[in-house]
Order: structure tokens, then C-alpha cells, then sequence
């Protein structure tokens, strides 16, 4: 079982993009987090389950989507670093993963 673990940058973004969603739906706020954990949290057994992302084909990144978020990852021995989440309509820029 590999063991999740969150980056400072990853749970700084996750909670920009609630916080924007609470100021006109808190409740559906709320759910996107809980959606996200839960989501993320069963990459603690299928840590592969991801699918690679379509603009890094050749990459050992991952994603998990959860509308309206992507949340990026990659698998390390027996963890799983969860490097950075972006709201779905923005474009990834590849630099942003390089230095994880």
C-alpha cells in the first residue's frame, strides 16, 4: 500500500480553487474537497489508477480529475506525491511539474 503525501503547493492550489467556488457555494465548496480526498485517497491501493496525462505522454506523471480540478502526481516507490492540482480549463504548462 503506498503511503499519499500532499505538497505545499498541491493543497495551497486545492484551497484557492474552494475558496473561489465557497463565495457563491459553500456547500459545493465542501464537496469538491471531500470529492478530492476521497478520490485521492484510493490511489493508496491503486496508485496506477490515474490515467497519463495528454500533454506529458512520455512523462511518470499521472492525474486524477475531479470537475472542475486536475490533480497531478507521480508514484515514488511506495508513495504517491501529489505535486499539483489546476482547475481543468487552464493549460498545464510543463514547466510546472519539472521541478517537483
Amino acid at each position: 500500500m503506498a503511503e499519499v503525501i500532499w505538497t505545499e503547493p498541491a493543497l495551497q492550489e486545492l484551497d484557492a480553487i474552494a475558496e473561489y467556488i465557497a463565495l457563491d457555494k459553500p456547500v459545493a465548496a465542501s464537496q469538491l474537497i471531500q470529492e478530492v480526498f476521497d478520490k485521492i485517497g484510493h490511489l493508496e491501493k491503486f496508485p496506477k489508477s490515474g490515467r497519463i496525462p495528454p500533454e506529458l505522454p512520455d512523462s511518470v506523471y499521472r492525474e486524477v480529475v475531479v470537475t472542475p480540478c486536475r490533480i497531478f502526481y507521480r508514484e515514488d516507490g511506495q508513495r504517491v506525491l501529489v505535486l499539483y492540482v489546476m482547475r481543468e480549463e487552464r493549460q498545464l504548462r510543463v514547466y510546472m511539474l519539472e521541478n517537483s
